[in-house]
Order: C-alpha cells, then sequence, then structure tokens
C-alpha cells in the first residue's frame, strides 16, 4: 500500500482521492514513501503536486484490526490535541484533515504536514538528546488546557495481576515486589497535559552539537491529563532499554533540573516508574520490532529483557 509504484493502486483509491481533496485545489499525490518506526499505524510520506512545487505531507493510516477498531476515539484525540497545540510553541505538525472513521478513506486516517528533522536512536549523542527530551517534556507538561479542552485521564498499561514474567529470570522474587508495587490505589497528584507516550522514537531532532534541537513532537493519540511522574516514567523505561539502566535513571534528575515536579514521595514516584516499566515485560518486544527497523539491530529481545529487569532492581535500590 502506498509504495511509489502503487500510487495508482485501486485499493487505495479512496485514501488518495480524499488526500488530494483535503489538500485542495487541483491537487494530486504522485508518489509516497513509507516512514520506519511505527508500531500501531502505518506512516506515510506523500508527494503533493498541484500549483507551484511538490509539497510533503505525511499521512497516518490504522491498518491493524485492533488499532482501526480504536481509530475513531485515537485519532480524534490527535486531531484535538494538533489543533490545541498548534499556538503554544511546542513543535507539533499543521493538522490538514482526518477521517477517523473510514468513511472516506480505505483505512482510518489522519492528514498532516511533514515536520522538519528525523528520529535518532543512535547512541553517539545521546546524552545531549536526552537533555533535550527533559526540557521539552517540562514545556508539554505546562501547556494551559481549559477544563472543557482537556483530553481524557490516563489509562494504566499494566496491571499486578497481568504482569509477564521473564521465563530466563533469576529474580522472580523481584518481579513479585514489582507487581506488588502496582497493587494499591494510585497516589495522589496533581494532573497536568500528558503526552503520555513520550520517548525518543516519537521525537524528531535536528543538527548537531550547539545547533542540536527538536523539531517535532509526535504520536498525539494517547495524550492524557495525568500524573507528570507517568510521563517521565516512560521515557526513562525507554531510554533504559534503549541506551542502558544510568539513562534511565538520569532522566527524572534532568527533568527535575529543568523546573519540573514529580511526587515528593519516593515510594509515590516509585508507583509510576513500575507502572510503566511493567508495561513492557518480558522482553520489550514492542518497541524492540520498530527500534530495530530504525537501525538499532543490537537491542534483542534478550538484551531488552535484561535491561529491563536491571532497570527494575536499580528502581527499588533508588526509590524502595
Amino acid at each position: 500500500m502506498l509504495a511509489n509504484d502503487e500510487v495508482n493502486d485501486p485499493s487505495w483509491s479512496g485514501t488518495r482521492a480524499w488526500v488530494e481533496e483535503q489538500a485542495g485545489g487541483d491537487c494530486r499525490v504522485e508518489g509516497a514513501e513509507r516512514l520506519r518506526g511505527g508500531w500501531s499505524s502505518e506512516m506515510r510520506k506523500l508527494s503533493v503536486a498541484g500549483e507551484g512545487e511538490p509539497r510533503p505531507l505525511v499521512l497516518r493510516s490504522f491498518v491493524k484490526p485492533f488499532y482501526a477498531q480504536h481509530a475513531e476515539g485515537l485519532l480524534t484525540r490527535e486531531a484535538d490535541i494538533l489543533r490545541l497545540l498548534g499556538p503554544t510553541g511546542i513543535p507539533v505538525a499543521a493538522l490538514k484533515g482526518v477521517d477517523a472513521t473510514a468513511t472516506y478513506c480505505d483505512h482510518p486516517s489522519l492528514l498532516m504536514s511533514l515536520l522538519p528533522g528525523r528520529v535518532r536512536l543512535d547512541t553517539e549523542g545521546a546524552g545531549a538528546r536526552n537533555e533535550l527530551l527533559a526540557r521539552q517534556l517540562v514545556s508539554i507538561h505546562r501547556v494551559g488546557v481549559p477544563a472543557e479542552s482537556r483530553p481524557r485521564a490516563y489509562q494504566a498499561w499494566a496491571s499486578a495481576d497481568a504482569v509477564r514474567v521473564p521465563a530466563s529470570t533469576a529474580r522472580p522474587e523481584l518481579w513479585q515486589r514489582a507487581a506488588d508495587v502496582i497493587r494499591r490505589d494510585p497516589p495522589a497528584h496533581r494532573p497536568v497535559f500528558l503526552h503520555r507516550d513520550f520517548h525518543p522514537g516519537n521525537v524528531l531532532f535536528d543538527g548537531q552539537g550547539e545547533r542540536l534541537e527538536i523539531t517535532g513532537v509526535v504520536d498525539w493519540v494517547e495524550t492524557s491529563w495525568g500524573p507528570a511522574d507517568l510521563d517521565v516514567a516512560h521515557c526513562s523505561t525507554a531510554l533504559a532499554l534503549l541506551y542502558g539502566v544510568p539513562e534511565g535513571m538520569r532522566f527524572a534528575d534532568r527533568y527535575a533540573a529543568y523546573g519540573g515536579e514529580l511526587s515528593q514521595e519516593p515510594a509515590d514516584h516509585l508507583y509510576w516508574r513500575v507502572l510503566d516499566a511493567l508495561a513492557y515485560a518480558p522482553d520489550a518486544e514492542k518497541v524492540g520490532v520498530p527500534w530495530r527497523e530504525l537501525g538499532r539491530h543490537d537491542l534483542t529481545p534478550a538484551l531488552l529483557a535484561d535491561r529491563l529487569e536491571a532497570y527494575l532492581l536499580e528502581l527499588f535500590r533508588r526509590y524502595g
């Protein structure tokens, strides 16, 4: 679907016609390139021609049955968030159109502008990028949202009774302890505006050295209202898996250094960190697949499982 030699494929005719209508004028789709690294949806960079030079747009389509089933809520939420964030200074794409129920498209789809930059998951320069991630997340959490425009309350992605313990672990008691941590009621917290899936795979970078900058934050389908600790936890887990436990443990300190506010009670912060980490069990393969597509072939299931367990152990050493 949507490869350059398939632009005229009849199976994509509905989506193509819709894209051309949203682009306006006498625009037509002349080519497409798949963007790698996605999990829940197919992402394509489209070349749209009309008056003047061809311009790029990005098409997000939910094709997998599970996500297509939930696409109306996910894509409607993302469209609302892109409209909300447009004037805020958060680097987001401009919404061009949304067909969340596949009324016109072949699959539920959202059309938006192409942001500059690219996803960077390589180990070189990771520390500098992680500093920018922390500062960017503080800015996201400070977005003011009127009560009537607030996104839904956060949803937990793990539960104590559904924890999947790695078969190869030599520390089953660690995983039981982790499950027990999240068996309690969620800690009291001051809710803020959450990205809810903030990690390096959803952030675009450009430049090098002193000119390194974040040029885009993408994938707003899970945007929620909840504790800042949860966004910090999610990015921390991802960094631990990508770059090793020390980078995962540094992120909360970096976030706080830029003025971010986290739970004062170590046990409360531990709850949110463990709640997120357990959602990756047993081997973080859900993120391993797209990360390997982006060049991190070293991130085998075995390595990710080892890093996840080591990260849990370090969380207990620091906060437990």
